[in-house]
Parts: C-alpha cells; sequence; structure tokens
C-alpha cells in the first residue's frame, strides 16, 4: 500500500458514493437536511470555512453552520467539552487530549481526524526598503529566541547578497493563544535548526521575547502595525506584507500551495492511532527545494459516533463536502492552499461516511 496504507481500506464503497454525491450537488447538497451546527478553532482555516459554509448553506437551505476562528487550541477544548460538534485544529490531538472523555461523542467512543486544508506558513515582516529577503531556520530561531535583535545581524546580512538591511531593531510578533499554527512553526525550528531551537513543538509559543498577539489576525496586524516587525502567519493571510523565503537545502524557497502539497505527499501517518485518525508527520528536514516544509496540515475533528445522533447526518453531510474534491477546490481558490490529493480525499471520505 501507499504512504497512507496505515488506514484500512474500510467503506472503499461508501467513500466512493460521498465524492460522487457532492460532485453532483453542489455545496453536497441535500433538501433532506436541516438544523444547526457549530465548529471552532483554526483562525488558519477561517477562509476556507467561510467559503465552505457558504457554499453548503447556498445548497442547503435549511442547514445553519457557525464556525468560531477561535484558534486550534480553544477548539479542541471546545470540541472535547462537548461545547461544539466540530473542531477545525492546525494540530492534532496529542496522547493526553485522545485519553480524555469526549463530552459530545456516544459513551466509550473515540474522535476521527481527518485532513481538510493543507497550506503554506508564510514568515512575514514589514521592513521599509526590504522586498526580496532571505532566512534560514538557524536565523529564525535566533531571531524568535531574541539572539538576534537587529535587521543588519551579520547572519541575515550574510544571506541577502546585494539587499541593503537597516540598522533596525527586530520586533518578533508570535502567538499569544493555543495556535497550531504555533505548533507547526516550532516543530519545523526544532527538525531544522535543534541546536538553535531546543524546545520541543507546542500550541503555546515557548520563548518570553518578542510581542504576543491573539489569532492569526491578530499576528498579521501586528506585522503591518509596527516596523521592523516579523511574524508567522497562514499564506493566505500574507497580503499586503513582505514574505521571506525560506532555505531548503542549497535554494531559497517562497511558500507555495505546490510546494506544501508535495512535503504533505511524502509524509507519514502518526503510528500507533485509530484508524480513523489520520494525523501526519511532516517532514520538515527536506532538502528538496520544490517542497516548502514550513507547512501546516489543518484537521477537522469529530466524533465517530455522537451521543446526539440527529448531529451525524450534519456533520457527515458537511465534513463530506469539505473533504470531497469539489470542497478542497473551493478552497483553494478562496484561500490559496492545496488541495488533497485523490487518495487522501477518499480515505478522508470513508472515514467521515462511516460517523453515526
Amino acid at each position: 500500500m501507499t504512504r497512507f496504507g496505515r488506514v484500512a481500506a474500510i467503506a472503499s464503497a461508501a467513500a466512493v458514493s460521498a465524492l460522487l454525491l457532492t460532485a453532483c450537488a453542489g455545496g453536497g447538497g441535500n433538501s433532506d437536511l436541516s438544523g444547526d451546527l457549530a465548529g471552532a478553532g483554526s483562525s488558519a482555516q477561517g477562509s476556507a470555512q467561510e467559503s465552505w459554509i457558504a457554499a453548503f448553506q447556498t445548497a442547503n437551505a435549511n442547514v445553519n453552520i457557525t464556525y468560531d476562528p477561535a484558534g486550534s487550541g480553544a477548539g479542541r477544548e471546545q470540541f472535547i467539552a462537548g461545547g461544539v460538534a466540530f473542531a477545525g485544529s492546525d494540530s492534532y490531538l496529542n496522547d493526553e487530549e485522545l485519553a480524555k472523555t469526549f463530552a459530545g461523542c456516544a459513551p466509550s467512543t473515540k474522535p476521527f481526524e481527518v485532513p481538510d486544508y493543507i497550506s503554506p506558513i508564510a514568515v512575514i515582516y514589514n521592513v521599509d526598503g526590504v522586498t526580496n529577503l532571505n532566512l534560514d531556520a538557524s536565523v529564525l530561531a535566533k531571531i524568535f529566541t531574541g539572539k538576534i535583535t537587529k535587521w543588519n545581524d551579520a547572519a541575515i546580512v550574510a544571506l541577502n547578497s546585494g539587499t541593503t538591511l537597516p540598522d533596525l531593531a527586530i520586533t518578533a510578533v508570535h502567538r499569544s493563544d493555543k495556535s497550531g499554527t504555533t505548533k507547526n512553526f516550532t516543530d519545523y525550528l526544532n527538525k531544522v535548526a535543534p541546536k538553535d531551537w531546543t524546545e520541543a513543538a507546542a500550541d503555546v509559543f515557548p520563548g518570553k521575547t518578542g510581542e504576543g498577539a491573539q489569532g492569526t489576525s491578530g499576528v498579521v496586524s501586528a506585522v503591518k502595525g509596527g516596523k521592523g516587525t516579523i511574524g508567522y502567519a497562514d499564506f493566505s493571510k500574507a497580503a499586503g506584507l513582505g514574505v521571506a523565503n525560506i532555505k531548503v537545502g542549497d535554494k531559497f524557497v517562497a511558500p507555495t500551495a505546490a510546494g506544501a502539497s508535495a512535503v504533505v505527499a511524502e509524509s507519514t501517518v502518526v503510528e500507533g492511532r485509530d484508524s480513523a485518525d489520520l494525523a501526519f508527520k511532516i517532514n520538515r528536514a527536506t532538502t528538496d527545494p520544490t517542497h516548502y516544509p514550513l507547512v501546516l496540515v489543518s484537521y477537522i475533528i469529530g466524533c465517530q459516533e455522537y451521543a446526539d445522533a440527529a448531529v451525524a447526518p450534519l456533520v457527515k453531510a458537511y465534513v463530506g463536502y469539505i473533504v470531497s474534491p469539489e470542497g478542497q477546490a473551493v478552497a483553494a481558490k478562496a484561500a490559496g492552499s492545496a488541495p488533497l490529493t485523490a487518495e487522501l480525499s477518499a480515505k478522508a471520505a470513508a472515514i467521515v461516511a462511516a460517523v453515526k
């Protein structure tokens, strides 16, 4: 089997059926559906969620969906507590979270977890006169630990021949809330520059230097409103700011959906998890310059079986639409994300089709 082979070929016929249904009915249209569905979580996939909800509700006039982009950590917490029917998260559930009781799920059942949004994380900056910036993981780690404090530091200058860098203080902006984007960013630094970034990947930014901001929008606003600022955010939110190239192998690479998709395609699922759990271990240390390893894989997390059976048809229809080729195309247009491969889309659809 392929690198995704850990997931059993469950409900393959159901997966094909689900994909055909969504392809034939724009927005996963089903006139029999009605009710309210609430989700919360990742602010990175906020634009994609807006586009999915708009399309789905147009096709399903009796369904009302809300999504609060409160951040990945907040979304997972709300889902575990039973406050929302699904969570969007830029990092998968950890072992401690999986050991908890999920209030909205039927007793003794576990959640499903499927990827729905793949996007590069952009290193965004605001430095007057600097329109092209190259950075490697070591320099990034030193900036975000406060070891490099000026834009004309010799380490940055060495990576940017021909660019005039100002004698200007650096303000590094990080997320102040629990963030899957932070976990992906810190995982990248730890895997690629372990001598300079010794902290393990974490949803909460581990350093005390720089400036904290709430949510993706908060980081973007802080970088835009500052001078000499640098931060990290989903690429879909980087418009109007400088976006750095990161070093991959012996080249500097700009963030692209294709580069993000290539990394995920060569990554493996996390071992030892339930067959309904498609959590990925990303190969951050790739040296292939066609890849962009500073990437986030965002997930939809829901119940394999809901305590309230009336919720299941709504989740199956909405999340089934999200992971379908049609839903993925809508997100790519709205947010510039990388669509799931046909293989991964089918695997996700099979898991969602089994929800009850």
